[in-house]
């Protein structure tokens, strides 16, 4: 055979592969640590549901690697001088998944009958301050406020506010919509099917209003609680993406050359995370502040850090997470604060004396399945002191009806996610008007009139220096009473397969623009 035809061959077998390629559907496999519970990210701030939701919905906007707002649903915007009033233009050629326009009133119906009752974290920060959502026309609306309020932008997108369409979600209890579990949204992927705590399939959106995109025709969510399994499914070659990879196994992926890795603060559920105990304040054991603080001083949280974390994080030493660090109490919590002997005396102090079996205490931990590491160092630590932890490790569902709705626990572990500003976030946690029926708000039921007038005082005013004070206020009325113990600020590493590019892992559409290398 002469060098000429051989070479002919060979063209023809990479054309061929060539081809072939091209005619297979471009699949993206990501791995998710639990199974949603539902779809619909505009009722819920959890992780589990934003990880896969986002991708079906759009935000006003996006915001980039460096929190910067860029258009999404809404093409430009301007925003008054007396910082009153904010307008926006949407995209004209925005359709939902059902072939309908998105219009403005779509965007009111879904700030002020889903966010502001049922998204905590833009219920305990927005509520206070939208007055009203105009509708100027079919794609035009105006924001207006009570006040200025500087983080408006920096929460509008598809994490803090999904936007919704009025004809799907617009009759009866949303809570109890169908489309919870088959949604309507307008983003760059479709839903098409969801197994319960096995895989969610989504297809591209082929009308989706930014043009070419995406270019992945199937988005599939598999749920592997496991942190070592995710990891060794993508360096096997079964799944493409991992949004969280677990500590203990990042320097194994980079080792390995078969993926890229990412580190971040954000992601699908929000970012400058924190790793949080709560109390529940109704029990009349955990009301005492001597028992709160004898938790506090029971916990050596640079072992979370060491043991779990890996040092891909640290300690927690204030309320207010250091990734926001004009507002952040640096050491109004500090890790030095562990001390076992003054532990116990200080429950010697509440009354608590130990039993036969050295048991001072007994409670019952209520948290995510994939916490579970986080309650076997609880109880190895608080056991010490003479208080016996029971966890219950459950599913997002149940635990937000357990700890949210029925108030059904002792104490309870979560991860609290915030944004660029303790606006969107922080407030949540503390507000007494957010506590109730809202998943991860204010889990402790925790009130202080004082922390209320400090915490609307800072969104009160743009002015900065004037926030800081009132924020540091803050921070330091609720270290002293310790409706929590800040545990661990978290960090994130997301990897996927080195054939692939495009991803945003800071986003909740984090393949909206994923590609082959």
């Amino acid at each position: 055979m002469s060098l000429r035809r051989l070479a002919f061959l060979l063209l023809c077998l990479i054309l061929v592969a060539v081809f072939a390629r091209a005619q297979q559907p471009f699949t993206v496999v990501a791995a998710v640590s639990a199974d949603p519970g539902h779809l619909n990210p505009a009722i819920t701030t959890g992780s589990p549901t934003h990880a896969v939701a986002d991708s079906l919905f759009n935000g006003l906007v996006a915001l980039d690697e460096k929190g910067e707002p860029r258009p999404d649903l809404a093409l430009r915007w301007q925003i008054s001088e007396d910082g009153t009033r904010a307008r926006f233009e949407l995209a004209p050629n925005a359709k939902w998944h059902d072939g309908r326009a998105v219009t403005a009133d779509d965007v009111k119906f879904t700030f002020e009958n889903v966010l502001l009752k049922h998204h905590a974290r833009t219920r305990g920060s927005l509520g206070a301050v939208l007055d009203t959502v105009e509708v100027l026309g079919p794609t035009s609306l105006e924001f207006r406020l009570k006040r200025p309020y500087p983080a408006l932008i920096q929460q509008l997108d598809v994490t803090e506010a999904p936007i919704l369409p009025r004809h799907v979600y617009g009759e009866g209890e949303i809570e109890k919509n169908p489309a919870n579990l088959r949604p309507v949204g307008s983003g760059p992927y479709r839903f098409e099917s969801y197994a319960k705590d096995d895989r969610i399939v989504l297809a591209r959106n082929g009308d989706y209003f930014k043009p070419g995109l995406p270019e992945v025709d199937r988005l599939v969510f598999r749920v592997i609680p496991d942190g070592a399994t995710q990891a060794q499914a993508l360096a096997a070659g079964e799944v493409d993406f991992v949004g969280r990879v677990a500590p203990n196994e990042i320097a194994r992926l980079q080792r390995s050359g078969k993926a890229t890795t990412a580190d971040v603060r954000f992601g699908p559920g929000g970012g400058n995370c924190i790793m949080t105990l709560g109390f529940n304040l109704d029990r009349p054991a955990l009301q005492a502040r001597e028992v709160r603080e004898a938790f506090a001083a029971a916990i050596d949280r640079r072992q979370f850090v060491e043991r779990i974390l890996l040092d891909h994080g640290r300690v927690a030493d204030a309320p207010i997470s250091s990734g926001i660090r004009w507002a952040h109490a640096a050491g109004s919590f500090p890790a030095s604060l562990f001390d076992p002997a003054r532990a116990r005396a200080l429950l010697d102090q509440a009354g608590l004396k130990p039993d036969a079996q050295g048991v001072r205490l007994s409670v019952e931990l209520v948290q995510f399945a994939s916490f579970g590491r986080y309650a076997d160092l609880l109880r190895e630590q608080l056991d010490a002191v003479g208080i016996r932890v029971q966890p219950r490790l459950v599913d997002p569902a149940a635990m937000v009806d357990a700890v949210f709705r029925r108030r059904a626990f002792d104490l309870t572990l979560v991860s609290y996610c915030n944004g660029t500003d303790p606006e969107i976030g922080v407030n949540r946690m503390y507000l007494s008007s957010n506590i109730g029926n809202i998943p991860f708000s204010n889990a402790a039921a925790y009130r202080n009139p004082k922390v209320d007038e400090l915490i609307a005082a800072a969104g009160a005013t743009i002015d900065r220096e004037r926030r800081v004070v009132s924020y540091r206020a803050m921070q330091d009325i609720v270290v002293k009473d310790l409706p929590y113990v800040w545990l661990v600020e978290t960090d994130f590493t997301a990897a996927w397969r080195n054939e692939l590019i495009g991803f945003a892992p800071w986003s909740g559409q984090f393949a909206e623009r994923a590609a082959r290398r």
